[in-house]
């Protein structure tokens, strides 16, 4: 039971968060929130192709992993830290190393 509580409270936290940096409507943030969620069940299967705006504004087509990373886990640093629900990270194969994007950033999933 503890698993399917897990996956609601952090979908719950993505969007929460993404409704106080964003100040859209609450359905819109759920949906984003949710995707995030889908992005990273994908990633601990296997490699994942996604888009995400950078912090300077231009568009990153990524490929990425959550494979043998821990769930929700976040880089402080270069170091994993304890999970933060302001940015998405990631393990990038073509640069072969962790990367995050803010979580509102993220524009789709191939």
């Amino acid at each position: 039971m503890e698993q399917k509580t897990n996956f609601r409270v952090r979908v719950m936290k993505y969007a929460h968060q993404l409704f106080k940096s964003t100040k859209k409507s609450w359905r819109y943030c759920m949906l984003k929130a949710w995707e995030l969620y889908r992005l990273a069940k994908k990633m601990r299967a296997g490699v994942v192709r996604f888009v995400f705006e950078k912090a300077d504004g231009s568009i990153r087509i990524a490929n990425g992993t959550l494979i043998n990373v821990p769930a929700g886990s976040t880089m402080g640093g270069k170091k994993i830290t304890k999970p933060s629900y302001k940015t998405f990270a990631y393990y990038d194969t073509d640069k072969l190393e962790m990367r995050c994007f803010k979580i509102e950033n993220l524009v789709t999933i191939y």
